[in-house]
């Protein structure tokens, strides 16, 4: 079984404001030969015009007009490349505090956070936000940059300092593994070629980690998850009998033959085929997208989920969540909402706010518990119908749950399963 086939690496960014995060990606890109010609001469030409010494590769990312005007990130920008070993995704997210949300938003798929750390400036607040943020959303991999070394001249003292700050603090949080790389942005040290400079640094270039760094398991393969997105009745005679299931692996491995219930129902049958667009699979695991068959006629449809008899989700309709909270207009105690979990939508009501968590000391605020733009805080809520569950700690799909404005239809928040 090769689980490795669709090693797609999603990473995210996080910084302070100018501590060179767009500038290290535009590195990574034009160092692995990953843009155009002609984007290389449209930024070439934009940093003459603006009077500036050295190309500035961060105009590789900053793909609002705004963002460049100002020199700085605001939404966040996506961009895809690869290299032979692998293909990536970059969510570069915005520095600001008033931001927060878009950084959950870029990480909430990631893989590798990568972490940003201006050399001079050491740990500073943003650093431990965005750390606590990165291990809120249980990105399993997070590597610490520490940037602008060539303006430290290259000091493995600063680098030490720096790291020895930033590992006693994380100490306090739940990140798995974290991995220190010593950069310059700017110059291209330690990014994708290695550095003459820092010769007493014995780690792998940021490229030659985000190459090698083992994500296979970062998905749940033990517990069976399938939610069901479409039902696939083709009502042609060649296909007269046809009645697939379509959805994308949340959790667990399905083969051919495996008994499965069915929830809300509860009916229970067997796996007859697993279909996808290349043929059909004896066995399917995350995140594959499949059409499932069963043998047995069962009704039924979208937001249903298909799972292990003796595995299954928590059904339930109380549910506590760690809330990011997205909106201008702050939250409504009592407040409805509609709330998207996995294929299924419902409607819920605010309970209780049990607390805001101060995301600079992890401090957990019980006194004022208005909860504005870019807060985050543990909520109750009550659905409307019973959602099919896990904790976001062991599965991020089953776990997190998307709050809709039933008036604006705008998203609202974003929520981790506690």
């Amino acid at each position: 079984m090769d689980y490795q086939s669709s090693e797609l690496l999603r990473f995210t960014t996080a910084g302070s404001v100018d501590d060179g995060k767009s500038t290290l990606i535009g590195r990574m890109l034009y160092d692995s030969k990953s843009i155009f010609q002609d984007q290389m001469e449209a930024i070439e030409a934009t940093s003459l015009r603006r009077g500036e010494s050295e190309v500035n590769l961060a105009l590789l990312t900053d793909g609002l007009k705004s963002e460049r005007e100002q020199g700085i990130t605001i939404d966040v920008a996506y961009r895809y490349f690869a290299t032979p070993k692998r293909k990536f995704i970059i969510a570069d997210t915005p520095g600001h505090i008033q931001y927060t949300r878009n950084m959950v938003t870029g990480a909430s798929t990631a893989n590798v956070a990568l972490v940003l750390i201006d050399a001079r400036n050491g740990v500073v607040e943003q650093t431990r936000r965005h750390a606590i943020i990165a291990s809120l959303l249980q990105i399993p991999h997070l590597v610490v940059c520490i940037n602008k070394m060539d303006l430290v001249a290259y000091s493995e003292e600063v680098y030490e300092n720096i790291k020895e700050d930033f590992e006693k603090f994380a100490a306090k949080l739940d990140v798995k593994d974290v991995h220190f790389i010593p950069i310059s942005a700017l110059n291209g040290d330690n990014v994708v070629n290695r550095s003459e400079e820092m010769d007493w640094f014995g780690g792998t270039t940021l490229m030659y980690y985000l190459e090698n760094v083992h994500i296979a398991s970062d998905h749940n393969f033990i517990d069976a998850r399938f939610p069901v997105q479409y039902v696939i009745r083709p009502y042609q005679e060649e296909f007269h009998d046809y009645r697939g299931y379509a959805g994308r692996i949340a959790g667990g491995i399905f083969k051919k033959g495996d008994k499965v219930t069915v929830l809300p129902s509860g009916f229970t049958s067997t796996i007859e085929k697993i279909d996808t667009i290349e043929g059909e699979l004896q066995e399917a695991f995350p995140p594959q997208s499949v059409t499932i068959l069963l043998k047995d006629d069962i009704d039924i449809s979208r937001g249903d989920m298909i799972v292990r008899e003796n595995n299954q989700p928590r059904v339930e309709q109380d549910i506590e969540v760690m809330m990011c909270w997205f909106n201008e207009k702050s939250l409504q105690p009592n407040g409805k909402y509609s709330i998207i979990h996995t294929t299924q939508e419902a409607r819920c009501v605010i309970k209780d706010v049990r607390y805001r968590l101060d995301i600079n000391t992890l401090h957990r605020d019980l006194e004022d518990k208005e909860i504005k733009m870019n807060d985050i805080a543990r909520v109750v809520i009550r659905t409307t119908k019973p959602l099919f569950i896990d904790a976001y700690r062991k599965n991020r799909i089953t776990g997190s749950v998307i709050f809709v404005d039933e008036g604006t239809n705008e998203t609202v928040g974003a929520g981790m399963i506690i």
